[in-house]
């Protein structure tokens, strides 16, 4: 039987499933990340702070990445909508994935946390 994080990757549909999936490995590949089933999602922590998430957009239906400390990050593509502390980077899951565009807001992301 699947851990609820396995499981959560499991029941998407392509070609959101890869999207998600090429995210989580992203994510799980930088050094002090663990990741964590919370709130129903899957969490990442930073040396054990609470980092991002990864979830599916209500409206757009879209993956992405939700910065916990998002508002201290300014980026053009990042969305604050009604999130008080977080900002989101949607993936176009049809498209390439803009792997150096999230690999520079996430090292922005860490320079906070140094």
């Amino acid at each position: 039987m699947l851990n609820p994080l396995d499981q959560y990757f499991e029941q998407k549909d392509e070609p959101v499933k890869s999207c998600l999936q090429y995210l989580r490995l992203l994510l799980i590949g930088y050094a002090g990340i663990t990741e964590h089933w919370k709130y129903g999602m899957p969490f990442y922590y930073h040396k054990g702070k609470m980092f991002c998430y990864l979830w599916i957009h209500k409206k757009l239906h879209q993956p992405y990445i939700g910065l916990v400390d998002g508002k201290r990050i300014e980026h053009e593509d990042l969305l604050q909508e009604k999130r008080a502390r977080m900002k989101i980077l949607l993936i176009n899951h049809l498209d390439d994935i803009p792997k150096a565009k999230i690999e520079s807001i996430l090292e922005q992301a860490f320079a906070f946390r140094k």
